[in-house]
């Protein structure tokens, strides 16, 4: 029997949430007791998603400062507080030497991968400031919030034919550590996992030579399960996550160097 969190009366918001990985750290959420708000750009999976798993939905660009505020607003409206941010939206790109990429396409991917996800967490994290530290239930010092960014191990390594998505992660983790250490006094917990591959559609946008050269890259020659990532996922998002504030989680199956 694996580990088990209760997080009854907290609420979340998980991006890229009609997504696979999405979907599965959302199921965890709600299995755990919280409750959970999927944000997606794709108005017709997020109805699956939300048909799926009975969570709430909001149609949100994240890149699009606007349209950002105004969810973050609604949803603390909505909820009365947000306890747990998951940022999981990213967009894999160009899968092509930098010389042969497209400037649009690049950009793209920095947008939703990074750029996104600094506009949900500046207003997410603007909210959870100001909402009243909640006793922990298991730590003598009260928290006011998790945030939890799905990086990657290309950001840690870098990966041939992905300079987009590899620069995109390796900038989330350090936004990561940077709004940790404005946090850290705040009851704040912000960290980010490094999954290697997960069979998700974007690992299916890839040809069999692209995944036999990632697969060949993982000492325990498999790729992630989604629910192994929904599992470290839980616990980040947890109180059982209190002092590791600022935290690169590796989730790589043995790939990462450091």
């Amino acid at each position: 029997m694996g580990a088990t969190y209760d997080l009854s009366g907290r609420y979340a918001i998980v991006t890229g949430g009609a997504g696979g990985l999405g979907r599965g750290i959302a199921r965890a959420l709600l299995d755990a007791g919280a409750g959970v708000e999927l944000w997606d750009s794709n108005a017709t999976a997020l109805a699956e998603a939300a048909a799926e798993l009975g969570a709430s939905t909001r149609i949100v660009d994240i890149t699009n400062p606007a349209a950002v505020e105004r969810a973050a607003n609604a949803a603390f409206s909505d909820h009365g507080s947000i306890d747990i941010l998951i940022n999981n939206a990213g967009v894999l790109g160009e899968v092509k030497p930098i010389w042969e990429t497209s400037p649009e396409d690049f950009q793209r991917v920095l947008q939703v991968n990074l750029f996104g996800a600094y506009l949900v967490t500046r207003s997410v994290v603007g909210h959870m400031r100001q909402q009243a530290p909640r006793p922990s239930r298991v730590t003598p010092h009260p928290l006011r919030g998790h945030v939890v960014n799905i990086a990657s191990i290309q950001g840690k390594e870098g990966m041939a034919r992905a300079s987009a998505y590899s620069a995109s992660k390796a900038g989330l983790m350090a936004l990561t550590k940077s709004v940790a250490k404005e946090t850290a006094q705040e009851g704040i917990i912000v960290t980010a996992i490094t999954p290697a591959a997960a069979e998700t559609a974007m690992a299916r946008e890839i040809s069999a030579e692209r995944r036999a050269d990632i697969l060949g890259r993982i000492p325990m020659a498999r790729f992630v399960e989604i629910d192994e990532v929904a599992r470290m996922v839980l616990w980040l998002s947890s109180d059982e996550c209190s002092f590791s504030t600022g935290g690169i989680f590796d989730l790589s199956g043995g790939r990462a160097t450091y």
